[in-house]
């Protein structure tokens, strides 16, 4: 009788074990993004900067920021369209195992 009530209690269990595992890989999907996202920003800096040296006047300061701008904005659209995909998809599975979990409840 136990062990019927604990492999009855395991299988039960299985629905919120796919959620934790499917959160987890979202969370570590969004962490990997931002850091990508962080080291571009970072890095675009940087290059910034060492081109900043080679202005010769204000106009061509203001193209390296014009470029400089872009560059970022493009990285942060392009993260921000990568973190809700990842959103979109952990949404999606979860739904998924949601409506089977009610359906396990509704006899056909």
């Amino acid at each position: 009788m136990f062990q019927d009530f604990t492999k009855q209690f395991g299988t039960s269990m299985e629905p919120f074990k796919d959620l934790v595992n499917i959160q987890t890989k979202m969370l570590e999907e969004l962490t990997r993004q931002q850091m990508e996202c962080t080291k571009s920003c970072v890095e675009a800096t940087i290059q910034q900067t060492r081109e900043m040296q080679k202005c010769q006047n204000a106009t061509d300061l203001m193209e390296l920021q014009k470029a400089y701008a872009k560059e970022l904005e493009d990285t942060l659209r392009s993260v921000g369209e990568q973190n809700l995909r990842a959103l979109q998809d952990a949404r999606s599975a979860i739904d998924k195992i949601t409506q089977s979990s009610f359906e396990s409840f509704n006899p056909k």
